[in-house]
């Protein structure tokens, strides 16, 4: 499975948000320098062309959701099939992935750790064990942690965590048993207000 391995850091600079990509344990403006972007030499830019807006938007939502180019373009495709709006199509492709529904249910402090989660083959669907990060969960599914590793010093330090932070309102989470239910697809305005997914639209239809 391909992944990004690089400073995290340098991507949450670079689009000046909060990816999560870091633990938040700490807060996230004490590790990254939101007011710089990446380089040893920065310096002010001049003016912001709509594609390289455009370009910034779609490397802002793919990197949010830890997704590398080529799948980014192929969710991408699959959105363009589905009847409705591309762009809210998109989305909701992004987060029924198994991994961020891991993240959103709180059994994990990153993305990046709930794709370690499933791949170690630490996720049930629906009393299945399933270790395909990108694997599509669907309304009513079953997301919960196998027994062996409900004791997990990360697993319980992430849900203390999670019990900290606003909750996702589309998922229903048993933090006693370790499991969850993927109620609904997110609304759009239940997403972060910075993705403005019609960019990406716009990129794509070039």
């Amino acid at each position: 499975m391909a992944k990004y391995l690089g400073p995290k850091c340098r991507l949450a600079r670079r689009e000046k948000t909060d990816l999560g990509l870091k633990s938040g344990i700490r807060d996230i403006e004490t590790k990254c320098k939101f007011d710089r972007t990446p380089g040893q030499h920065w310096q002010r830019r001049g003016r912001v062309t709509d594609y390289a807006t455009q370009l910034r938007m779609k490397q802002l939502i793919r990197r949010y959701y830890g997704v590398l180019e080529k799948k980014f373009r192929l969710y991408y495709k699959e959105a363009e099939r589905i009847k409705g709006s591309t762009g809210e199509n998109l989305l909701r492709l992004l987060e029924s992935r198994l991994d961020n529904v891991v993240y959103r249910m709180g059994f994990a402090v990153t993305r990046a750790e709930a794709r370690q989660l499933v791949s170690h083959k630490s996720i049930l669907v629906n009393g299945h064990v399933v270790n395909i990060a990108s694997y599509s969960v669907k309304p009513g599914d079953i997301v919960s942690v196998r027994d062996k590793a409900k004791k997990q010093l990360r697993i319980t330090a992430a849900i203390d965590l999670a019990q900290q932070r606003e909750p996702s309102t589309w998922v229903e989470i048993d933090t006693k048993e370790l499991s969850g239910v993927y109620k609904s697809f997110p609304d759009m305005d239940q997403l972060p207000p910075e993705f403005k997914v019609s960019y990406v639209v716009e990129l794509y239809s070039k």
